[in-house]
């Protein structure tokens, strides 16, 4: 048996489909430049349009935000520089066209490695990925065709790229990997295609072979390898009473969320665009919490036209029936970069020129998506909220201009909803601290604890050397969001959570004792969270919040909540 981290629930038995890329040996030789160059044009011709036919094929399972990545992917292939100093290597040393572009792409990688930010350390692992396939083009090599496997099968692998996953079909029940945590991309996906995956398995690669029998236990984290008939019968059970749970979770699909007492709250879910609302009605969402609307700027090659975007909300907007959907204006930079637009160097960009900040500085593109969200407003309940809001000034500004371009469309003779209403995120430790005042201005909030939580304890989330500040039980992160819901409440306003501390089973008993009003999580979370929802107290939880924020510890925190609520 190994261990790993559960990073997508449920349970698998099946063959082992043991993952192995072909080995890229790169030897110098000296070549005729032409030649070369030619080899290298049409290999990277070729890499292009594999990347375009992986999304292509991945397009009809995944959601925009996941797709997001092959554009990064497609840009990369796409860059003249990179093309260039290929060339010159190859033009000027004289070199055979795969050591050329294994050199550059190796000073590339150690140079975005280097930088300390999240966003081209991301870079650095686009590079490999692209160039790998780049390489293996030159050299005639197979990368292997998942779309391909016939029999159900438990992919193993030291990790899985993007391109892996989506090409992933129906008969794969399943993976595990060496490396990878519970934000990894893989993990991202296999959540989204609602299979198992448990990651970080260590030595997996040495321990498995291709066609070997595996339990994949991504419950509890485990993968046993050539299981006994005995283990087998019962990890057949499990995953029977397994499947049985989540299929009697469907009954709640139309149910409220309300606890024993009568308190009613809303779950919502997660989106990046349309194609993802299905899901969030088909596991009972009562709504729409984050449309990240970003992947509308991401997966274009020009900032889209007040056109386009109206057609996008209006789609989402009709597709929830009347039910509330809360969209994000555009939230870019940090990470979110686009091939059109040109960010300033920062030496931390998370912390700089992105969000509210940059429309507030770029008007023309701020004023085009609410001209475009207001148009829609009247196909369904909308709510617009600004996200990275700091200071109040920053919101009241926000909100000017949104009542400026409302009024210049009433004008203009465009029927707009008289009922749009308009809040903010909030994701920085400022804001919860001030949100009694914010409350005077803002409709609703919407508490983004992955940003909150990273900005109260100064890590980075995505560091693995101070992951463990990453802490969204710690009694500072708890307080903060009770400081967000007691404002909103001063002010009559509702409080809203669209982080992934929403879903987490451990969360929503205090969250729901520190009153929030809404929870907007994974669509795959709803039911879970639903259910656990119905079967407590909300003046017992009350207790229970009380009690969490005035302990020391986050593990404190996690041991009251083992203790006082009965999974």
């Amino acid at each position: 048996m190994l261990k790993g981290i559960a990073a997508s629930a449920g349970i698998s038995i099946a063959k082992a489909y043991k993952l192995e890329s072909p080995k890229v040996e790169i030897v110098k030789k000296e070549g005729d430049p032409a030649k070369e160059v030619e080899k290298f044009n049409a290999a990277l011709e070729k890499t292009k349009t594999d990347i375009e036919g992986v999304k292509e094929r991945a397009s009809e399972r995944l959601s925009a935000e996941e797709l997001a990545v092959f554009d990064a992917h497609l840009m990369m292939a796409g860059d003249p520089e990179f093309a260039a100093q290929i060339i010159a290597m190859i033009e000027n040393d004289k070199v055979n066209a795969e050591f050329a572009a294994d050199t550059v792409a190796s000073q590339m990688v150690a140079m975005f490695e280097s930088m300390d930010n999240d966003y081209f350390r991301e870079r650095a692992a686009d590079i490999k990925d692209v160039t790998y396939r780049l390489k293996c083009n030159l050299l005639g090599l197979t990368i292997p065709d998942l779309t391909s496997i016939n029999e159900d099968s438990i992919i193993v692998a030291y990790d899985l790229t993007p391109s892996d996953t989506a090409q992933l079909n129906h008969f794969v029940k399943g993976f595990a990997t060496s490396i990878g945590g519970k934000t990894s991309h893989s993990a991202i996906m296999a959540n989204s295609l609602e299979i198992p995956a448990v990651v970080g398995c260590g030595d997996i690669m040495s321990a498995v072979n291709h066609g070997d029998t595996m339990i994949l236990d991504a419950v509890e984290g485990n993968v046993i390898i050539n299981p006994t008939e005995e283990e087998i019968k019962e990890y057949e059970a499990k995953a029977k009473a397994f499947a049985e749970e989540k299929e009697a979770l469907k009954v709640l699909v139309n149910a409220k969320s309300v606890t024993k007492d009568g308190h009613e709250v809303e779950l919502a879910g997660n989106i990046g665009g349309f194609k993802d609302v299905e899901g969030v009605l088909k596991n009972g969402g009562e709504g729409v919490g984050l449309f990240r609307t970003e992947f509308l700027y991401m997966d274009n090659d020009h900032f889209p036209t007040e056109e386009e975007q109206f057609e996008a909300y209006k789609a989402v907007l009709e597709g929830m029936g009347g039910k509330r959907v809360v969209v994000r204006t555009l939230d870019i930079g940090g990470d979110k970069k686009l091939k059109y637009f040109t960010f300033p160097e920062e030496m931390n960009p998370f912390l700089g020129y992105r969000a509210i900040r940059l429309c507030l500085d770029r008007t023309d593109i701020f004023r085009t998506q609410l001209r475009a969200l207001i148009r829609a407003s009247v196909y369904g309940k909308l709510c617009i909220m600004f996200p990275m809001i700091a200071t109040v000034k920053e919101f009241c500004d926000a909100k000017a201009i949104y009542e400026e371009e409302k009024a210049k469309l009433i004008a203009e003779g465009v029927k707009v909803a008289d009922d749009i209403q308009v809040g903010m995120m909030v994701e920085i430790p400022a804001a919860a601290v001030n949100a009694d005042n914010f409350a005077k201005h803002a409709d609703f909030f919407s508490i983004g604890t992955n940003d909150l939580i990273q900005y109260s304890m100064a890590a980075d989330r995505m560091s693995e050397n101070v992951s463990y500040l990453y802490q969204p039980y710690n009694p500072s992160v708890l307080r903060l969001i009770k400081m967000t819901i007691d404002g909103a409440h001063k002010e009559g306003k509702w409080a809203g959570m669209c982080g992934a501390m929403a879903g987490e089973e451990n969360a929503v008993p205090i969250l729901l004792g520190l009153g929030l009003d809404e929870f907007s999580m994974s669509a795959t979370q709803i039911l879970n969270a639903r259910k656990m929802v119905n079967s407590l107290s909300k003046a017992e939880m009350e207790k229970l919040a009380e009690e969490a924020v005035s302990l020391s510890t986050a593990e404190e925190v996690l041991e009251l909540v083992k203790n006082r609520v009965s999974k």
